[in-house]
């Protein structure tokens, strides 16, 4: 694949989409440097130094925007499982976003997750159960359901604030960024890529050195995908060996790169 820089994030779905958070970590490797870390463009304030779900967002579509291609791993869910599918009769993945976002908001400035879970109509007319899984995750020996809240390690709440800002940057960049595997599992040179990352796979593999435990999430995940591609296996884990049925169905709830 070869790009020309490598974007690993630990996402959070804490407070609202402009609250900054340490939570929120940014790193990326160019070319063969050791990944560092990318400090809001906001961050010549003091005040502004940590990141916001809505400026990473605006952040990648810049990027996006450039002649340099680019892959990010983002921490959190990219869609739902098949049973949440069925039952409310959605078709694709851009059907699921629209439909998604139409019932969680959480891009909105003065909306979160938990305005939405807690508002009196609760529960919301789009919700799932905590035993419902991906294929992805039930290729995993320890990731939690999409609708597993209010639990260590969760990517509920992560999931429901960040889905909305992939259907942003999608409708604000067209074919400049390949969403992995919803626009195919092959991608097209001179694209790209943003894929669903589960740090947990990786990140013991490197040494933490004075990281918080959220930068080395994304530390670990931009320095993976940079060395797998480096020893061209990328491509290798982004066709993993499912059969036609599973791969179908992975098509419309995504997957977690590097789970083989």
């Amino acid at each position: 694949m070869a790009f020309d820089f490598y974007i690993g994030i630990d996402y959070s779905g804490r407070k609202m989409p402009t609250s900054r958070t340490p939570a929120l970590q940014v790193y990326a490797a160019f070319g063969d440097e050791e990944p560092r870390c990318i400090e809001s463009p906001a961050s010549t304030k003091k005040s502004f130094k940590n990141w916001c779900r809505k400026e990473i967002a605006e952040w990648l579509i810049e990027q996006a925007a450039k002649d340099s291609t680019f892959i990010v791993g983002i921490d959190h869910a990219f869609s739902f499982p098949i049973t949440y599918f069925e039952r409310y009769n959605l078709k694709t993945w851009d059907d699921f976003l629209d439909d998604f976002c139409e019932h969680w908001p959480t891009d909105q400035d003065h909306t979160c997750v938990d305005f939405i879970r807690n508002a009196e109509d609760c529960p919301p007319d789009r919700a799932g159960l905590r035993n419902e899984f991906r294929l992805t995750e039930k290729w995993t020996s320890s990731a939690k359901s999409v609708f597993h809240f209010d639990v260590q390690g969760q990517v509920a709440k992560s999931t429901h604030a960040g889905i909305p800002w992939l259907r942003g940057m999608r409708e604000a960049v067209g074919d400049r960024l390949h969403f992995w595997p919803f626009d195919g599992w092959k991608v097209t040179p001179g694209q790209s890529v943003v894929v669903e990352s589960y740090p947990s796979i990786f990140r013991n593999r490197y040494e933490k050195a004075d990281r918080s435990p959220d930068q080395q999430d994304a530390y670990a995940t931009a320095r993976w995908l940079a060395e797998t591609d480096v020893r061209g296996v990328l491509e290798r884990y982004s066709d993993p060996p499912l059969v036609d049925a599973e791969r179908t169905q992975a098509e419309i709830e995504g997957w977690i790169i590097g789970v083989c």
